[in-house]
């Protein structure tokens, strides 16, 4: 027997600064028409599936990716914005692009900020600093409304996804790190009766290739 329920997470859309290869962080950037694109090409994706309830974070960039995707199924449903959904603070890398921070910082410092998972940059959070901000407002009001068969959309952003997929799919702090989450590509989650992930699909556009990665082990199928 199995919850009825589903969880999809999707990732906003390209932003102004993922073009300008910034490190974004909390500052509040604006989609690209890119990233309006991406967000209006995911609705299809999402059509055959009942949606109830939506979070997103207090970022532009994921609430207009929510409100794209709800425009494109013509869902008018109750949207509750939270701050713990956040992408992780990268402090006083924000606004730097990539080149600059490597040069200021050096080439490995940032490597090891962005791709540690718990090292924070200066300032800022550490995956697992995004993740113990994310997860017990994810355990504390998203779980009990999923184990009320409520299907539930989060749009939000790739470090408080992340989080989340970690802890549902009980991912190894180095393999986390080598999970990728696509921009506006829904990943599907379906549960048993005792709340485990039976079910995981990722979906991708079919205009473009999918930029999502899960390693091998951890993929789930009824």
């Amino acid at each position: 027997k199995s919850m009825q329920s589903k969880l999809y997470l999707i990732r906003h859309g390209q932003s102004t600064y993922n073009e300008e290869n910034r490190f974004t962080g909390w500052k509040d950037v604006d989609l690209t028409q890119k990233g309006i694109n991406e967000a209006i090409s995911a609705a299809p994706l999402l059509s055959k599936h009942p949606i109830d309830l939506a979070f997103t974070s207090n970022l532009q960039r994921a609430q207009k990716t929510l409100n794209l995707i709800l425009d494109g199924l013509a869902l008018d449903i109750s949207i509750t914005k939270n701050e713990a959904l956040n992408e992780r603070d990268y402090g006083s890398l924000v606004g730097q692009n990539k080149f600059e921070a490597a040069e200021k910082y050096g080439k490995d410092m940032v490597q090891t900020w962005r791709r540690s998972y718990d090292i924070p940059p200066p300032d800022g959070e550490s995956l697992k600093m995004t993740l113990e901000r994310t997860l017990p407002y994810f355990k504390g009001e998203i779980l009990p409304i999923l184990g009320q068969n409520k299907n539930i959309i989060i749009s939000a952003h790739g470090n408080s996804i992340r989080s989340i997929v970690m802890y549902l799919l009980n991912i190894s702090q180095e393999d986390i790190l080598k999970t990728e989450i696509g921009w506006c590509e829904p990943w599907i989650f379906e549960f048993d009766d005792k709340g485990s992930v039976n079910n995981l699909e990722i979906m991708q556009p079919s205009n473009r290739d999918s930029n999502s990665h899960l390693p091998s082990q951890y993929h789930v199928k009824k």
